[in-house]
């Protein structure tokens, strides 16, 4: 794939050009790290919190980036370069430009909320595969799905890179997909790794407490969660065939409507109600009013069932939680048009999300568990339904840490949530970084602790890991080390516990 550096700046509506060449190709994808630059792509200098990508140019030639965009003004470099405003605005629009819009071809679904995001997105996904007969991708914390092929996001890494997230759309659109369900976090959104993005849904699971370390206060943490729906106006519209819908809708004619989907029983989540949006379908279990309710709900140990309408659904998920997340999942395919045959075979073919209440088997004469609950609310939800897969008179151990470097006041809730929920509560690593593991936690080496939580277990109790879950490293000082709870917590089962500590720390 190659295009001119004019293509690519073209969209960009406060280029100031000061060196380009009229023939100028690229012929590799744009970057904004000197560790992702191809030889013929475009290097996208911009200023971080830590680190000002400018410094990086010479390096950028040097590896043989083809042009330079950036918002200091430089006229003496070696290759074309671009001014810009706002370099984190233009990268997306650059990085989309280079793969031609590939959004604009495919109905995306974004999905947003403190907790319960992947597993959202994994049951849109489930449903649209069979109502698309196949022809749905994903992207998630977990992984992506672009057709027939999974691709790793990351080790310890929420959205993808701007670069990143387009070419993994570019790839959909090459493979013939037609719809993706795409996980956007509020670091992603607030650093613009998702501008670029067309959207035609927007999904909002909850809005509670969490990366105030990183947005300051909890308004600046909602709107940029917020973000994700104005997207909604600002993206294109696109054709298609329009289906039948439980819900009334108006947008131009022929055209995919931009739809809002809301969690009506979460206080944080009704403030994104004002936010303009071709149809607003809202969603709960105690609103009267939701558009999309849950009634009859039977949780049980292996799942739950719930009616909404006059339609039956099973879940093989476990909790209360989870039938929110279904219910999501319900209202943004029915207002597609999807019908409930395929929403009831994509709900109930989920038997597990990875790293998400995923049960675990040595033997043991009690429930283990590892979950990615990592904030107070995900943590309290997910110790309530641990809650109800044992008799009454059995234990809930629960194991668990808070990040270095990160919301300190989150700490203190979520040892409150587990003092209340749990009936022991072992407080380990989750990710130390420089931070004095003595000022964080109980056990420092979480091998240790969920040994220890084991060996503390009496049948019929439930062991549950939690904060890690999907995630393959831990981070001490700033070097990710590798670690997945669920092999810690086997080797525990095991009774033979796997070290944590660096031995440097340790």
């Amino acid at each position: 794939m190659a295009k001119t550096l004019f293509e690519l700046i073209e969209p960009l509506p406060d280029a100031d050009v000061l060196s380009v060449t009229a023939d100028t190709m690229i012929s590799a994808p744009v970057a904004e790290s000197t560790d992702e630059l191809q030889r013929g792509g475009v290097f996208v200098a911009r200023r971080g919190r830590t680190t000002d990508g400018h410094r990086f140019i010479p390096k950028a030639i040097e590896l043989g980036a083809a042009a330079i965009v950036g918002e200091d003004d430089l006229t003496d470099l070696a290759v074309p370069y671009v001014r810009v405003r706002d370099s984190l605005a233009a990268l997306g629009v650059l990085a989309a430009a280079y793969h031609d819009f590939p959004s604009r071809s495919l109905v995306v679904i974004g999905v947003t909320g403190t907790d319960g995001k992947t597993t959202t997105s994994t049951l849109i996904h489930s449903i649209l595969k069979r109502a698309t007969g196949g022809a749905a991708g994903y992207i998630s914390t977990i992984a992506a799905d672009i057709g027939g092929q999974q691709r790793d996001t990351g080790l310890h890494v929420t959205t993808p890179s701007a670069p990143q997230v387009q070419m993994l759309l570019g790839e959909m659109v090459e493979n013939g997909l037609t719809h993706c369900v795409l996980e956007m976090t509020s670091h992603g959104l607030a650093q613009g790794r998702l501008v670029g993005v067309d959207i035609d849904a927007a999904v909002v699971t909850n809005i509670t407490h969490e990366h105030l370390d990183y947005h300051g206060t909890w308004q600046n943490y909602r709107d940029a969660k917020a973000t994700m729906f104005h997207m909604l106006k600002r993206s294109a519209y696109k054709s298609g065939v329009r289906v039948e819908s439980d819900f009334e809708a108006y947008a131009p004619e022929s055209s995919i409507p931009k739809i809002a989907i809301i969690n009506l029983d979460d206080d944080g989540a009704r403030t994104l109600l004002d936010i303009p949006a071709d149809l607003r379908v809202t969603y709960g279990l105690h609103a009267a009013e939701a558009d999309c309710r849950a009634d009859n709900v039977e949780l049980r140990p292996d799942g739950a069932s719930f009616t909404v309408g006059s339609a039956r659904f099973d879940l093989q998920l476990v909790g209360a939680f989870n039938v929110y997340n279904a219910l999501a999942a319900i209202a943004i395919t029915r207002a597609l048009g999807v019908n409930y045959k395929h929403i009831y075979e994509g709900l109930a073919a989920v038997q597990q999300v990875s790293g998400r209440m995923q049960a675990l088997d040595e033997g043991q004469d009690f429930i283990a568990m590892v979950d990615f609950a990592h904030t107070p609310n995900a943590l309290k939800v997910a110790l309530e339904a641990a809650r109800t897969l044992i008799a009454p008179d059995k234990r809930v151990i629960a194991v668990f840490g808070c990040a270095g470097l990160r919301d300190v006041e989150k700490r203190r809730m979520m040892a409150e949530t587990s003092a209340r929920t749990a009936d022991i509560t072992i407080m380990t690593a989750e990710d130390p970084r420089t931070e004095s593991l003595d000022a964080i936690l109980q056990v420092p080496d979480r091998g240790e602790a969920l040994y220890r939580a084991c060996q503390m277990a009496r049948p019929g109790d439930i062991v549950m890991a939690c904060g890690k879950g999907h995630e393959q490293s831990m981070c001490f000082g700033t070097v990710e080390y590798p670690w997945d709870d669920r092999d810690g917590l086997r080797a525990a089962l095991r009774g033979q516990p796997l070290k944590t500590l660096p031995t440097a720390l340790g």
